[in-house]
């Protein structure tokens, strides 16, 4: 069987790095959209599945012309979440599939899943508070992160009723770490997950781009992952 060709929307250290690992995974690298040729997709070259680690700003325009041109996409890029539901729309209209994950870790998607169930279990217990705390580097833009706002509404998803409070740092060049509490006036209880590196976060998206290949509908990495 052919390698699935993806072609790799921005080019900075998450599209580096997508296509350093791209040929552990079996992928080919069909070409690059930059900010050389960001504004003539007639130029892009063509693939199966596009990966999207721009900008925020750019991924409903991105999302759009590669739904025109058939070619199912992977959605990395966090910022821009306010206009999903619109954008999911507009794109039911194409016979492609999309990957949309705040973040595309095997630990960080089965993290936000623990969340969930300690969140169900204490649902019915309202002396215990939650929060939740992200870390990012300097040049992080949105706060809080896509992988916050994720555990926040699984927690919730999951009946945890009161209030969660989410606080985000940004220094430094933290790939990211996220805490998630509950606290009582006796005791406390934390999980959290930590990232050493990127390269999590670039596996990840190139298994969610072998896995939509040749689907049609929205998905979320959990249902990559079978989860």
């Amino acid at each position: 069987m052919s390698p699935v060709r993806v072609l790799l929307m921005g080019y900075g250290r998450m599209g580096r790095l997508v296509e350093a690992l791209a040929p552990e995974a079996g992928v080919e690298i069909a070409g690059r959209v930059d900010i050389d040729n960001a504004d003539r997709p007639g130029d892009w070259p063509a693939a199966d599945v596009a990966i999207d680690f721009s900008t925020a700003a750019a991924v409903p325009a991105n999302a759009r012309r590669l739904a025109a041109r058939g070619t199912n996409l992977v959605i990395g890029t966090t910022g821009w979440q306010d206009q999903e539901e619109a954008l999911r729309r507009e794109l039911a209209a194409h016979p492609i599939g999309v990957v949309f994950a705040p973040n595309f870790a095997l630990g960080v998607n089965l993290f936000v899943a623990l969340a969930a169930r300690a969140a169900e279990m204490l649902a019915d217990r309202p002396q215990f508070g939650a929060w939740i705390h992200e870390l990012h580097h300097k040049a992080k833009l949105d706060a809080p992160s896509g992988t916050a706002i994720a555990i926040r509404n699984a927690m919730q998803g999951a009946g945890y009723g009161l209030n969660i409070d989410v606080a985000s740092t940004r220094a430094g060049a933290i790939p990211g770490t996220h805490t998630v509490g509950f606290d009582s006036l006796a005791e406390t209880i934390t999980l959290t997950h930590t990232a050493r590196d990127r390269t999590g976060f670039a596996r990840g998206a190139l298994e969610a781009a072998r896995w939509v290949n040749g689907r049609r509908g929205w998905f979320s990495m959990r249902d990559v992952l079978g989860l």
